[in-house]
């Protein structure tokens, strides 16, 4: 018979498909199978607000999810559930009384200080982060952290956590999507004090992807309260974004002013010999390890996000686990090249061109007015960006065309991104366009 965890993992496994990946990793990523008697299941969660947030929006989804795997109807019920409370008490009795407002389950243990590779691409970063995370009064703060995507930004922030934790330092952490779901749920069960507590009654504020907060006009309003609290009570803030507060579209100036307090510091793509030393970190983890050959050739190959070179690594790994064969240049351009989905390049197509109201074509045709050609570099950099395309393969897709010309046009939106609000709020758009596919 299986345990209600068991049971629990087969159901989000269907569950991850019927919801965005935001609502998913904000609500029901951390939850566990609790327990499964008389015909009643019940899911351990978080804290009460995860517990509410679900029991109002998804009671009815995950009732239907859990009938299917289970096999007959069943009742649903969203409790606390003791892990989390024993983690706090075991925190609070550590600290003499007070608790941490953060569990170690909050952060990825992957992330820390130690595993961070350092290249010229990311020192500085690095250095702001280990003096935000261990100095009681630190010279600048908040600390404004900002890069593409795949480039480390949760990773130093996840870090921070970790190390303040370990100092007995109160945490709170959240990131903007989160945050937003949890201020609605607060206003409309009339509990906006005890939401503002969670996140003033710390020494520290982690706050990642601020950037998804930009047109949430109320959200921004009190988010900028809870800063000034915590900013005039020489707590340390620390908050991640895909690009400059400057360059951020529709956020308030009073917003704006606040981030551009501290300390401003761009992460940039992993350059080869960073992306190298990635893989060989990350080599080392691996069960069945790669040669070093096989190192270079991935390096070169994927540059620019570190989230989908160690997926190639991890992918790779396997591969020659399973087949027994060393892997070779050759084998690895096809291992990448059946890892792509063909879809992808053609699902940015379609936003892009839809966004600019173009018809998809258009943007592979030999048109060189300002919209179409506007457009164009936008789809190449986006497939660069997004999904991780060589310059050989969006040149093909798009026309034929040659390498100079996509390097042109994604080094020109690139370029544009850090100072251009509005070519940054057009970005965003159609990237979350994207992701809600």
């Amino acid at each position: 018979m299986q345990t209600a965890q068991e049971v629990w993992e087969r159901a989000l496994g269907e569950l991850q498909i019927e919801v965005s990946k935001p609502n998913y990793t904000t609500w029901l990523k951390n939850s566990r199978g609790v327990s499964y008697e008389d015909d009643v299941f019940v899911v351990g969660v978080p804290n009460t607000f995860v517990a509410e947030w679900l029991s109002k929006r998804f009671h009815s989804l995950i009732k239907k999810t859990l009938a299917n795997v289970i096999g007959e109807d069943v009742e649903v019920q969203f409790a606390v559930h003791t892990q989390y409370q024993v983690a706090a008490t075991s925190l609070r009795q550590a600290d003499g009384g007070t608790s941490s407002k953060v569990r170690h389950t909050e952060f990825n243990p992957q992330y820390s200080f130690d595993n961070f590779v350092v290249g010229t691409c990311n020192r500085l970063a690095y250095a702001a982060a280990i003096e935000m995370s261990e100095k009681p009064h630190c010279s600048f703060n908040p600390l404004f952290i900002y890069g593409d995507t795949g480039t480390g930004k949760t990773h130093l922030l996840h870090a921070i956590g970790h190390t303040a934790i370990d100092n007995r330092t109160q945490v709170a952490y959240a990131n903007a999507e989160q945050f937003t779901n949890e201020f609605i749920l607060a206003v409309r069960e009339k509990r906006v004090d005890g939401f503002r507590e969670k996140y003033t009654n710390v020494h520290m504020l982690l706050f990642d992807d601020v950037q998804f907060i930009i047109d949430k006009r109320r959200t921004q309003e009190y988010f900028s309260h809870i800063f000034d609290e915590l900013y005039h009570n020489h707590c340390h803030i620390v908050i991640t974004a895909n690009c400059s507060p400057e360059a951020m579209p529709s956020i308030s100036d009073e917003l704006r002013s606040r981030l551009q307090w501290g300390l401003i510091i761009p992460i940039q793509p992993p350059d080869f010999e960073t992306c190298l030393a990635i893989l060989h970190a990350k080599n080392k983890q691996m069960i069945t390890p790669i040669p070093e050959e096989a190192l270079y050739t991935l390096a070169h190959r994927i540059q620019g996000n570190i989230r989908q070179l160690e997926g190639a690594l991890t992918g790779l790994s396997a591969m020659t686990r399973l087949s027994g064969s060393t892997p070779t240049p050759e084998t690895i351009a096809q291992f990448l090249e059946d890892g792509t989905d063909k879809q992808d390049k053609k699902q940015i197509i379609r936003a892009v061109a839809g966004y600019f109201e173009l018809p998809p074509e258009a943007l592979a045709s030999k048109k060189r007015d300002k919209r179409t050609s506007f457009a164009r570099q936008i789809a190449i950099y986006l497939m660069r960006k997004e999904g991780g395309y060589s310059f050989a393969e969006i040149g093909k897709e798009l026309g034929n065309r040659d390498h100079s010309t996509i390097l042109h046009g994604y080094n020109k939106i690139t370029g544009e991104m850090n100072v251009s609000p509005q070519l940054s709020k057009q970005v965003t758009d159609i990237k979350d366009k994207l992701h809600s596919c």
